[in-house]
């Protein structure tokens, strides 16, 4: 069992963060908001994939107007991340976001910070401090020794902090974020012992699908074990839906959420008679219309499947031209092979239709 580190809590829209809310999972479109009908479709599938919270790039005015009929649109909250122009997040705030993506330190001065501090306030609009390793203030790494650090890093953080705070708003969530594993991981543990703000999570320019994916389950993985974090993004070079998959994986994988039905299965051996690799994404496929908190398994033999997912709530595990359907390790039903998968589903589907 989990226990989160407590943090104060945060509204984006209609989302709750930190102070034991759930653990949500945000994403970023690829979109120019200025196509704002792509933009709209782009977050509300993201939206339908489980994505919780959207963030919109948002390089110049004309992109922060059209926000306005973007969050029109939109079925989650959406974030405008900002760079550079002070100007642009006053805009964005005019056009109803319901949250700020900002680094102080490099839009003009604490003079702009308080102008779109003095504007958000009303609002409640909050803001999230983005610090990277890869863009460390000049000052910061000549002071850490001329390279990344975690604790250069908590420093940049906590400078903008300060400003935040000096301004008498506290209205935030902090994200520290590098795409080296370890220095991330050292990075925020070192920020969650010296802050009691929300933080969002992630492994920055993790890279594509396959590698983002295993360096963003260790990277925010080993934080929420720790009990720190309170979003996450999953940066991933590829189709921001797989983001929001992976992104709630890690959550159920480390029981912090749950998203429905879950299948494991086995990784096959000089046993496994039956196309297994098939069986497990039909199976996995039609689990996703399952939101009841099942766990399924799919074997690859008799020999061992029952035994091995005694745990499962329902099962299934191949044989030579046919195979077995079992629930908690006790075999119901031998049935052919074609048969094997629309069994196991015939026996969800009858328990399901007993709990409702």
């Amino acid at each position: 069992m989990i226990t989160r580190k407590p943090t104060r809590g945060i509204q984006v829209g209609t989302v709750k963060i930190g102070n034991g809310a759930p653990i949500s999972v945000q994403s970023m479109i690829t979109t120019n908001p200025v196509k704002s009908e792509q933009a709209i479709a782009e977050i509300n599938r993201l939206a339908e994939a489980g994505c919780e919270l959207v963030r919109v790039a948002v390089p110049t005015m004309e992109a922060a107007k059209a926000l306005k009929a973007v969050k029109a649109g939109a079925h989650i909250p959406v974030i405008a991340d900002i760079h550079f122009d002070y100007r642009l997040a006053l805009e964005a705030i005019e056009s109803g976001v319901d949250g700020l993506r900002i680094n102080p330190g490099n839009i003009g001065g604490e003079a702009n910070v308080l102008a779109v501090i003095e504007k958000a306030k009303p609002k409640h609009i909050p803001i999230r401090i983005g610090v990277n390793a890869g863009s460390l203030p000049a000052h910061i790494l000549k002071e850490y020794g001329g390279h990344p650090c975690a604790d250069g890093m908590v420093e940049a953080a906590l400078e903008h902090v300060r400003i935040l705070e000096r301004l008498d708003y506290r209205e935030m969530k902090l994200s520290i974020k590098a795409t080296d594993v370890p220095l991330m991981i050292e990075a925020y543990r070192k920020l969650s012992d010296k802050v009691d703000y929300p933080l969002h999570l992630g492994v920055t320019e993790a890279g594509t699908v396959t590698q983002g994916t295993i360096k963003s389950a260790i990277g925010i993985g080993s934080l929420l074990a720790d009990g720190i974090g309170d979003t996450l993004r999953v940066s991933l070079t590829g189709d921001p839906i797989h983001e929001v998959e992976v992104g709630k994986t890690i959550l159920s994988s480390l029981g912090l959420r749950n998203y429905g039905a879950t299948m494991i299965s086995c990784p096959t051996c000089g046993r496994c008679q039956v196309n297994l690799f098939d069986m497990a994404e039909i199976v996995e496929e039609r689990l996703k219309s399952i939101k009841a908190p099942i766990r399924v398994a799919v074997m690859g033999c008799v020999v061992n499947g029952p035994g091995e997912a005694r745990e499962a709530d329902f099962g299934i595990a191949g044989g030579d031209g046919k195979g077995i359907v079992f629930c908690k390790g006790e075999i119901i039903k031998t049935v052919p092979e074609a048969e094997l998968v629309d069994a196991l589903f015939e026996e969800i589907d009858a328990y399901l239709a007993k709990e409702s």
